[in-house]
């Protein structure tokens, strides 16, 4: 079976779907999703405003190079005395939380009583501390001390183990952990954070998990939360100042932090705690940190839309293209439609985030986008071999300056259809044909004829007329299709009197003179059906109807018109209806002589014919 446009079209849907299909099921552009995503949800995060009741207290770089402080603790990393001194007056202002987002792996070897004096303070004001999993060694998980929070479901492995890098610094009896591991997407960007971190039926809590949930907070069992980040800086505090400021006897100018929830994290860039986020290349992990939380708390994370509602919206818009590929609607409006959907959809989206749902039509859009330019495209291709098949056909009847103009315009295709026209119709005949053959060699007559049909030929084509067909020693043209026109009557009697100015030219070859070779030329205008008929493998452009048949009876009459004495022979004959359309469309440019009535074959009313004169004037 032979593949034609509307199964190329029918295969192109179906690869469209089962791609989109694909889409649903494996994501293979979720790069792509993500990155898009990632710009309307700048966009929307900009008016977002942090809660007022997380705040964050940062080791900055003035912290590092605060002079009193360099005094008091040295260089980094400082005494973890220091943490535990700040820990203990933090807990006396009566906050939420405490959360390190600072790593204690190692114990201070040189500073034991340092390291003590942070443990003892743990003991004291309970906090919570970060753990890492990480490459190397594996601890295992059923050995981990409870306040680990690690958890064992159904068909866990007791030997189950991960590399962990604990806050061994301390004591295990404090270690109230949780995890706060980056976790990127593909493309290396940070769009969520670990709820529950899997391994081998165990699963450990993250530190926004850890937090949430023992401040009463129902946190959801998935692995991770997607982040609805903020559009500016939740509250921040340089450390140095505050712990400087708070060994005093009687601070001054500190914060109000009774039932806040305080983070400890470092932000100097020298401590390289930036990581890759919607927001930027180096947002601050603490940021990050404190973003899960407070979505945690104030249920405030995003929730994707199910991949199979942008399914089930692609398949539909896909079938929308394709059935209007099928009507032939112009692809500018099928791209102007689908370019309206495609804001729809994006405006959608953006809405969407508001209600804390993040959907992802992106790769979806940009499948129907291709769709649309493949339909485009074969609907150019397809249109583009009609157009030259019709070329070819019309090629053989029309001027091919008219050719030409039929190749901007819808008119070809029309044209190509039929329908009914009002026309003028034109039929010529040759007189003295018999005799001329007689004493002319084959060979020669045919070349005589041709070229006396070129003659004939050019004056219609000239006048924009379409030549219908040769009938042995006939010819028949139109006008007034393919190209509507409402000159044709006009057009007609010129090419006819051209006609016969170029048969007089003719008739002086020298193997014409002495011969009777003579034409007849009748007109009639009205209505016909116009259009291609025959078989698939051979179409004539042509005319059929009672104006033809009428125009062909009129061009018989010119066989009978006497020879008065001194009148000119009579070529050229036209009806009622061609002088009335002349006199309305070209008024004063031909002298009509009055021919009378006659009778022609297969009309009872007998016909008021018309010689045709250019006019004097």
């Amino acid at each position: 079976m032979r593949l034609n446009a509307y199964h190329v079209q029918a295969l192109l849907l179906a690869l469209t779907l089962a791609w989109l299909l694909a889409l649903s099921l494996f994501q293979p552009w979720a790069a792509l999703d993500g990155r898009l995503g990632d710009i309307l949800g700048r966009q929307h995060v900009a008016q977002r405003q942090p809660p007022s009741d997380i705040i964050l207290i940062n080791i900055d770089q003035a912290s590092l190079d605060d002079p009193d402080m360099l005094e008091l603790a040295g260089n980094w990393p400082w005494p973890r005395a220091i943490h535990g001194e700040l820990l203990g007056w933090l807990a006396q202002q009566q906050p939420k939380a405490i959360v390190f987002d600072l790593i204690f792996s190692e114990p201070d070897r040189f500073r034991l009583e340092s390291d003590q004096f942070f443990e003892q303070a743990l003991r004291e004001y309970p906090a919570y501390l970060p753990l890492v999993v990480t490459d190397g060694i594996k601890s295992r998980l059923a050995d981990l001390p409870p306040i680990m929070g690690a958890r064992a479901h159904s068909g866990a492995s007791a030997e189950a183990g991960l590399p962990l890098i604990a806050p061994k610094a301390v004591s295990p009896d404090v270690w109230r952990t949780g995890l706060i591991n980056f976790l990127p997407d593909p493309d290396g960007i940070g769009r969520r954070y670990w709820l529950h971190y899997p391994e081998q039926g165990w699963s450990l809590p993250s530190l926004p998990a850890r937090v949430a949930a023992d401040l009463g907070v129902l946190v959801p069992e998935q692995e991770a939360l997607h982040l609805h980040f903020y559009g500016s800086q939740f509250k921040q505090i340089s450390y140095a100042p505050l712990f400087l400021e708070s060994l005093k006897q009687h601070p001054e100018g500190l914060p109000d932090l009774q039932d806040k929830v305080i983070i400890i994290g470092s932000a100097a860039p020298g401590l390289h705690d930036l990581r890759p986020t919607p927001l930027g290349p180096s947002t601050p992990g603490p940021f990050i940190l404190a973003t899960a939380l407070s979505n945690l708390l104030y249920a405030d994370f995003l929730r994707p839309v199910s991949p199979q509602f942008s399914l089930w919206a692609g398949v539909v818009i896909a079938l929308l293209l394709a059935l209007a590929t099928y009507r032939k609607i112009s692809p500018l409006r099928q791209g102007g439609w689908l370019l309206g959907g495609t804001l729809a959809l994006i405006a959608i989206a953006y809405g969407l985030l508001d209600f804390n749902y993040l959907w992802l039509p992106y790769s979806t859009l940009l499948t129907l986008w291709l769709f649309f330019a493949c339909c485009t495209m074969g609907a150019y291709v397809r249109e583009y071999a009609q157009r030259e098949r019709n070329l070819k056909i019309f090629g053989r009847f029309l001027d091919p300056r008219v050719v030409a103009s039929l190749t901007d315009s819808e008119t070809l295709e029309a044209a190509r259809i039929g329908g009914s026209r009002e026309i003028s119709v034109l039929f010529s005949d040759i007189r003295g044909f018999t005799s001329l053959s007689e004493n002319t060699s084959p060979e020669e007559l045919i070349a005589l004829l041709n070229r006396y049909f070129d003659t004939q030929v050019e004056a219609i084509f000239h006048e924009g007329g379409t030549l219908d067909k040769f009938i042995g020693d006939a010819i028949m043209a139109f006008w007034g299709a393919p190209l509507a026109t409402d000159d044709h009557a006009p057009q007609a009697v010129r090419a006819a009197l051209e006609m016969q100015r170029r048969l007089l030219a003719f008739q002086q070859e020298p193997d014409l003179r002495g011969s009777d070779f003579d034409i007849g030329i009748g007109i009639h205008t009205g209505p016909a059906v116009v259009g291609l008929l025959g078989s698939e493998k051979r179409l004539d452009y042509t005319a059929i109807g009672d104006t033809v048949n009428l125009a062909s009876r009129i061009e018989g009459k010119t066989r009978d018109q006497p020879k008065a004495p001194g009148k000119e022979k009579i070529r050229i004959l036209v009806s009622q209806a061609t002088r009335d359309a002349c006199e309305l469309r070209a008024p004063g440019e031909f002298e009509f002589d009055d021919e009378g009535y006659t009778h022609v074959k297969g009309r009872l009313e007998p016909v008021y014919l018309y010689e045709p004169k250019r006019s004097r004037s």
